[in-house]
């Protein structure tokens, strides 16, 4: 029996699976996580710094401690309805080939549901963030065909924001590694035959990346203007000049 699967399963999702497994995750998904936080300050995230409702903003307005705060419960938001699906599904703990084609691409639809509900949520006007820290929690959760590819991305987002102080660059790169190192270690451990099997996860792990990307768009001028905003960038503190500061005021007549 895969590992906390229901019951080990080479049959197609039912109907009412298919249903529910896609509206339940964009219900979890949409709890807007950045908004609720910086509301409890007073703050409208909606009206400052990036105007997106997500941790980097949030941490950027509030401080590192409220960002990082909220990216962890916007993980644990993609993972827990991923976990669900999986579980009911039978596919949690299976490999690629382990499951029926459909199986996996109902999955595959909750993981991407979660992701849409988190960027484009009703209770703040279909706004929301970029789906960085969401979309990594969903896809660490479909164990294990993409646990490690999520944790392998997440070490490069990590290197990158201490290299070039630019989330916004760490979490395209991030994205577009989970594709790359799902091919390389489903050719790795069963070749040609493996790639085959692990295609609903490729293409899934494609889409997600290409829309991150696509979601940073405006980042992506930033960048190439040399005006993106940086992180863990310490501010020079300024003093006044002995000279100065024995200066009397000077009124003017």
């Amino acid at each position: 029996m895969p590992l906390l699967a229901l019951e080990p399963t080479l049959t197609d999702p039912t109907p009412l699976l298919w249903a529910t497994l896609p509206v339940g995750a964009y219900l979890v998904g949409s709890f807007p996580t950045a908004h609720l936080l910086a509301r409890s300050r007073g703050v409208d995230l909606g009206t400052v710094g990036s105007k997106n409702y997500g941790a980097t903003n949030l941490g950027r307005t509030l401080g590192k401690p409220w960002g990082f705060t909220c990216f962890i419960i916007d993980a644990v938001k993609g993972a827990l309805p991923t976990l669900a699906a999986g579980w009911l599904l039978g596919t949690l703990g299976a490999p690629a080939g382990g499951v029926s084609a459909l199986s996996a691409w109902c999955w595959i639809a909750a993981v991407a549901a979660v992701i849409l509900g988190h960027t484009l949520s009703p209770w703040i006007g279909f706004k929301g963030g970029k789906g960085v820290a969401t979309g990594f929690g969903a896809l660490a959760a479909l164990w294990p065909v993409l646990t490690l590819p999520a944790i392998f991305a997440l070490v490069i987002w990590v290197v990158l924001v201490l290299i070039f102080r630019m989330v916004s660059l760490a979490s395209m790169v991030a994205a577009v590694a989970v594709p790359c190192a799902v091919l390389v270690a489903a050719v790795s451990n069963h070749g040609l035959q493996g790639a085959r099997d692990a295609v609903p996860f490729l293409a899934a792990s494609s889409l997600i990346g290409a829309f991150v990307v696509f979601k940073h768009r405006s980042n992506i001028e930033r960048i190439r203007a040399g005006t993106e905003n940086k992180v863990l960038q310490r501010t020079p503190k300024t003093t006044t000049p002995p000279d100065e500061a024995a200066k009397p005021n000077r009124v003017s007549p």
